[in-house]
């Protein structure tokens, strides 16, 4: 599956004009992308050094468009589009609110949605929301599992240290079987591994992990399904397409399109591309979508 990212956050579009996502997405659509991606910041502090992937890449004072608001927008316009979360910084959201929130967006979407979770970076977005960072992971782990419970036939019951219910009703359901898909980001350190196993449906490595980390993880994760009864062929990794630049230092989609074979060969079943690395201009959006989705064909050996 190919997917792209799609600037929620930063200065592509101008105040009051953020209705250009929408479009963007419809351009994506139209031009045979398989899935659009957005990002998460609730609120942002005045401290980046934290973040994992290097430089954080902006400031602390540009705006972060909520991302379910967003796909929701997106859904309307656009028949499909998988549309995913990469990733949600789902403690921040109460439980019940945030099954309640994916179930809607998913009926409305017709089964379209995906949801990448993750714990964040950010200690202020823990301490402005009240809630405690040292217990972020637990909390992702019983949200996971709660969205499980409130998914599945109701009525609802579960019970953890951070989220327990007893006998609720969370209807609709989502249109998806089993409910949506969560794919849980971040290297693979037993706590991931073992919320994966129990909750998850797929894995996001971390933003610029290489081919071989990929293989690896998902060697990993895969005999670790089959040990819990689990099948590894449901397993779905979403892999990042490399940023790579030309002989004269310049950003180059034709280069970078060339790790695809590798990427799937190492276990990726989605490879989605950071759009606005190599697109900045949503004017030239249509070219370079084009431009995109050709190159992936052709290396997939799809025409």
């Amino acid at each position: 599956m190919l997917s792209v990212t799609l600037s929620n956050f930063g200065g592509q579009f101008a105040d009051g004009e953020w209705d250009g996502l929408v479009r963007l997405a419809r351009r994506a659509e139209e031009a045979g992308v398989e899935r659009v991606m957005v990002v998460d910041h609730v609120v942002m502090g005045p401290n980046t050094g934290a973040y994992p992937a290097g430089t954080f890449p902006g400031s602390t004072e540009m705006p972060w468009l909520e991302p379910l608001t967003v796909l929701g927008a997106i859904a309307g316009a656009t028949e499909r589009l998988r549309l995913a979360t990469g990733v949600i910084i789902a403690p921040l959201r109460p439980a019940v609110v945030l099954a309640k929130t994916v179930a809607t967006l998913d009926q409305l979407s017709r089964g379209r949605v995906e949801l990448g979770v993750g714990t964040g970076w950010q200690r202020e977005e823990y301490d402005a929301a009240g809630l405690d960072w040292s217990r972020r992971g637990p909390m992702l782990t019983d949200l996971m599992g709660a969205c499980k419970a409130l998914w599945a036939p109701s009525p609802a019951r579960y019970d953890s240290p951070t989220v327990s219910f007893d006998e609720v009703w969370c209807e609709p359901k989502p249109v998806q079987p089993g409910g949506v898909p969560l794919l849980v980001s971040g290297n693979l350190h037993p706590r991931n591994l073992d919320r994966i196993v129990r909750f998850g449906d797929g894995w996001i490595p971390m933003m610029g992990e290489s081919v071989a980390g990929v293989g690896a993880g998902v060697a990993v994760l895969r005999e670790a399904f089959a040990a819990a009864g689990r099948d590894p062929g449901t397993l779905r990794v979403q892999a990042s397409l490399p940023i790579l630049r030309d002989a004269a230092g310049e950003v180059s989609l034709g280069r970078s399109l060339e790790a695809v074979p590798a990427l799937f060969a190492a276990g990726a079943t989605i490879v989605n591309v950071y759009l606005a690395a190599f697109c900045p201009d949503p004017e030239r959006a249509p070219e370079v979508l084009a431009e995109l989705v050709a190159g992936y064909r052709a290396r997939r050996g799809e025409g």
